[in-house]
């Protein structure tokens, strides 16, 4: 028996499983099993990932991400957001340190970005603009506002890893399914992103509002991802005209958050500031061997989704 819970953040969805209350202990490879049996939209429950919390020696708790093919990321920004309701409204603190691959990052639960929407800001970090950290193989050290000749002859991308590797494109317009081509062709050249990338591409909507929307390595087109979002309101104070230290309202397909951009002593920071909606709770059976699974008996929390409706409406209204 695992139980869990479906959860989003801007609509980017997961499963999030409390390995330390419940004991569980995953191989690894059950790990990758769970996350292509469970993350199934067709014959599964349906996610782009799953979340896993476990213990950490080094915050309250730890994180780890596996995307819907079994890849794990190396941070996930919308997927943090969850893990930090969770384990705020578990400890009764403001504010906590989660453990990501990566860093130690701290999260609290901040003002509302919408009436309604508890709201939780998460740091996102660190930020670097070295091809290496991708990685990714380029001429020079840095790829900003450049053009990457095997991927696109139309487009100018900047990169970089937020610690996930991104490549951002600021575009007038664009049709979905040749952002989808372009991410696929990216996360191809394995001569060129030998770990695959992100590919997004950002539309001004208004000074400090910007519409975002991403390939995401491991997933395919996504009504969000939050380290993308993250990236893309960095770069649009980088070669664009938005603001430092102020909230860059980011809209994507599955709502909205907030980014603050701050840079000190010649380095990037983001804060990351949205929803993390629970949409039900559940306990299923799995059985690995046979890849099979059922669910025992669930809870759906009725009032959170038509709460988050609410803000869906508002940012496609946006657009």
């Amino acid at each position: 028996m695992i139980e869990f819970i479906k959860c989003h953040g801007s609509g980017n969805d997961f499963i999030l499983i409390d390995e330390r209350t419940h004991s569980y202990a995953f191989s690894e490879q059950e790990r990758y099993d769970l996350s292509i049996l469970l993350c199934n939209r067709i014959d599964g429950i349906g996610s782009d990932g799953i979340l896993f919390v476990m213990e950490s020696s080094k915050a309250e708790a730890r994180m780890r991400m596996f995307n819907s093919d079994g890849t794990e990321a190396e941070m996930c920004g919308n997927g943090l957001r969850c893990v930090a309701r969770y384990i705020i409204e578990e400890t009764g603190k403001e504010a906590v340190e989660i453990e990501t691959d990566k860093a130690v990052l701290a999260v609290s639960q901040v003002k509302p970005i919408f009436s309604g929407i508890d709201t939780f800001s998460v740091a996102i970090e660190p930020v670097s603009f070295e091809v290496e950290s991708l990685p990714m193989q380029y001429k020079a050290s840095e790829a900003i506002n450049v053009q990457i000749p095997e991927l696109s002859k139309v487009y100018t991308f900047t990169a970089l890893s937020v610690p996930n590797p991104h490549i951002v494109s600021i575009v007038e317009d664009y049709e979905e399914d040749e952002l989808a081509a372009i991410g696929e062709k990216a996360n191809q050249l394995a001569d060129v992103f030998p770990n695959g990338v992100n590919v997004s591409f950002i539309k001004r909507i208004d000074q400090n509002k910007i519409f975002v929307q991403t390939f995401e390595r491991g997933v395919g087109l996504t009504n969000a991802c939050g380290t993308a979002m993250s990236a893309s309101a960095l770069v649009s104070t980088l070669i664009g005209s938005n603001d430092l230290n102020v909230p860059i309202v980011v809209i994507n397909k599955g709502g909205l958050v907030n980014c603050v951009v701050s840079k000190e002593n010649g380095r990037y920071s983001i804060s990351l500031q949205g929803n993390a909606t629970n949409v039900y709770r559940a306990t299923v059976e799995v059985d690995l061997k046979e890849l099979s699974w059922g669910i025992v008996d669930s809870e759906t929390f009725h009032e959170e989704a038509d709460m988050y409706k609410k803000l869906e409406g508002y940012a496609k209204s946006q657009i």
